[in-house]
């Protein structure tokens, strides 16, 4: 009796295992069919994405050649344009952007100042190759139109951008440069930068060799008359050569290292080769009449990296250095 039980019991138990194995079997199966299923799936949409991305590539390449088709076509128009926009000394706009540009011709003048601080010695006669020279400080909303954002403490769109380094206003004209070259619409042999302290003194100047080029109160927003913000650009008296707001507003980057004069004379000067602050010029919405003289020099804060409300800047376009 107790063997035939052994006997059921072991035919029971083998039956158990066969259908427990026969149900392993299934499920590694199942498991397996799913995992393959998953990874058909995975390798279908990895091919559909590295497809997209390769006619993502190919549709690039093919919109960046076409643009330089068009870019090369363009440019000797441009080329042309400049020479006659020059010659007629009529402004240049940057399309998109709202940025016009003066041309300013070149020439002599002294920089620098004998009734001023002793870093506006020796007065310097300098000459000037012709440059353009933006006809306002930036605004926000012309800042906006290339970098894509707004670091103004003062916000509006006619308001001059402000609270920007040294880097950031070399960044702007960098992209600036970068956009218009790609288009066709930037002149051979020429970038967008910031101008040299002589070229931001010259058109400061524009031909007077007094403290200022005009009446202050009529060409400068500055502490006596601000009411303690920025002002929207081009509302005060332009200078003689059409330039608004170089006294006042926003002190004004220029590309130099700050550094002495050399004294005598001196073509197209660099400013110093090397520093730790690099210049800033024309006085701000918070600073006296002093500070806004066409000569006057700061020799403090303008650490490239350097941010304030009262800093702001207009770009140049020079020849490729």
């Amino acid at each position: 009796m107790r063997r035939i039980t052994l006997v059921v019991s072991v035919a029971v138990l083998c039956a158990a295992g066969v259908f427990v194995g026969r149900q392993l079997t299934e499920a590694v199966a199942k498991a397996e069919a799913k995992a393959e299923a998953e990874r058909v799936v995975a390798a279908k949409a990895k091919a559909a994405s590295e497809a997209k991305a390769e006619a993502e590539r190919v549709a690039s390449e093919a919109k960046v050649k076409a643009e330089r088709v068009v870019a090369a076509k363009i440019q000797p128009e441009t080329d042309t344009e400049e020479r006659r926009r020059r010659t007629a000394g009529e402004a240049w706009a940057v399309e998109g952007v709202g940025v016009t540009l003066v041309p300013i011709a070149g020439g002599t003048f002294s920089m620098g100042s004998m009734s001023g601080g002793s870093d506006e010695q020796p007065v310097t006669k300098v000459t000037l190759s012709p440059f353009w020279l933006a006809k306002t400080e930036v605004t926000q909303a012309q800042w906006e139109a290339v970098m894509g954002s707004n670091p103004s403490y003062f916000k509006g769109g006619q308001l001059p951008v402000e609270n920007v380094s040294w880097d950031d206003a070399m960044e702007f004209c960098r992209k600036l440069t970068e956009r218009e070259r790609q288009a066709g619409r930037l002149p051979t042999g020429t970038i967008y930068t910031l101008p040299t302290e002589a070229q931001w003194e010259y058109a400061c100047r524009a031909g007077t060799t007094g403290d200022y080029a005009g009446g202050l109160d009529a060409m400068a927003w500055y502490s006596k008359n601000s009411g303690v913000t920025t002002r929207a650009v081009g509302t005060m008296r332009a200078n003689a050569w059409g330039l608004h707001d170089m006294h006042g507003n926003v002190w004004e980057w220029c590309l130099d290292w700050y550094g002495p004069y050399s004294g005598g004379r001196v073509t197209d000067p660099k400013g110093a080769p090397s520093g730790t602050i690099r210049v800033y010029r024309g006085g701000s919405w918070n600073v006296g009449a002093n500070y806004a003289r066409s000569a006057f020099r700061y020799d403090e804060y303008g650490y490239p990296d350097y941010r304030f409300n009262g800093f702001g800047f207009r770009p140049a376009r020079s020849s490729v250095p």
